[in-house]
Parts: structure tokens; C-alpha cells; sequence
């Protein structure tokens, strides 16, 4: 299946750009900290929303209009009082097919899976609002990943294409951490 391929090939992409994100959460003093990094998600999601919504419709992914996606965090952060100007430059990876956009979709949707972790941490930091991103779909996340995971293995029949939608994965773990690059260098 393509959803444990792409998992055990991104593990190190994943674990750097988990990583980075960490750094940039633990630097959280405030929640203007904490709406600044998220602009950083904010403009990396939508940017692999754009490049990825010519292939990703709702007859792809039916629950589409139910999953998370960059409006919640555009919502967190003009909830802590931020606006959406002034975002980081995100590049999202170009994809051709149905197949290498729901492998770029993965990393997005795996994200959940940390979310409830982040807001604890964020909780520790005095920060409690803004988080509906982070809270992802709550009791239902586990059963929305594996919706998700049933729907990229549906378009992923053939194991010879298993190495172009890794490449994918790993390529949007890598530019979603370039968001933060610049962030890390001023701390």
C-alpha cells in the first residue's frame, strides 16, 4: 500500500521538518508569537491547497469540504488578533496527476495527527486561543486519516509508481520547513 511506502520513505523528511516546526513552537512567548507562526502554515498549506485543488475535487476525496485546511488557520490567527499580511514565501511541489497530489496531500492530512500535541505545548506556553487548526478533527481524526490513507491507496494501484509519489512527499515535507528557514535564522 502507498500510505505505508510513502511513511517508511519520509521518515527522515518528516522527523526535519517536525523538528524545525518544534523550534519554532518552543520559541512561543506570546500569542503574537504564536499568530506569526503560524502564517508560516497558513501560507505553506494554501499554497499546496492551490497547486493540488485541479486534482484533488470532491469526487476524488468526497469528505473534502469536512477536512481541515488553511481557512482554520487563517481563522486562528485573526482569532489571536493577526492578519495574513506579510506571509512567508511557500513553494509547493508540482504535481502532475491525481496520484503525486493526494502524496503531496498526505503530509498536510498526517499533520493532524500531532495537532493535540502542539496545543498542549501550547497550552504550557499560556497560549489558548487560536488553536482549532491544531485541535484537527478531534475524536474523529484517527478515522478521517484513515479515510484519507483508503483514498490514496484507491488511486495507487501501481507499486511503479510508488517512488514519484514519495519523491512528492518528501519534497512537500522539505518546502514546508523552508517556510520556517528564515524564522529560525532571526532566533
Amino acid at each position: 500500500m502507498l500510505s505505508q511506502h510513502i511513511k517508511e520513505q519520509t521518515h527522515a523528511a518528516h522527523q526535519n521538518v517536525e523538528g524545525t516546526i518544534v523550534r519554532q513552537l518552543k520559541n512561543i512567548r506570546s500569542e503574537a508569537d504564536y499568530a506569526e507562526v503560524l502564517k508560516g502554515f497558513y501560507a505553506y498549506f494554501r499554497a499546496v491547497e492551490d497547486r493540488i485543488a485541479p486534482f484533488v475535487t470532491a469526487e476524488v476525496l468526497p469528505d473534502l469540504a469536512e477536512r481541515r485546511n488553511s481557512s482554520y488557520i487563517k481563522s486562528d490567527i485573526e482569532a489571536l488578533g493577526g492578519t495574513v499580511d506579510n506571509l512567508p514565501e511557500a513553494t509547493a511541489p508540482a504535481v502532475a496527476n491525481v496520484q503525486e497530489a493526494l502524496a503531496s496531500l498526505y503530509v498536510l492530512e498526517g499533520s493532524i495527527m500531532g495537532g493535540p500535541y502542539i496545543v498542549q505545548m501550547l497550552n504550557k506556553y499560556g497560549v489558548t486561543k487560536g488553536t482549532s487548526f491544531f485541535e484537527g478533527y478531534g475524536e474523529n481524526s484517527r478515522g478521517m486519516w484513515a479515510g484519507f490513507t483508503t483514498v490514496l491507496n484507491k488511486y495507487s494501484e501501481d507499486p511503479s509508481t510508488y517512488d514519484r509519489a514519495v519523491e512528492i512527499a518528501n519534497q512537500t515535507f522539505y518546502n514546508f520547513g523552508e517556510v520556517f528557514t528564515p524564522i529560525a535564522s532571526a532566533n
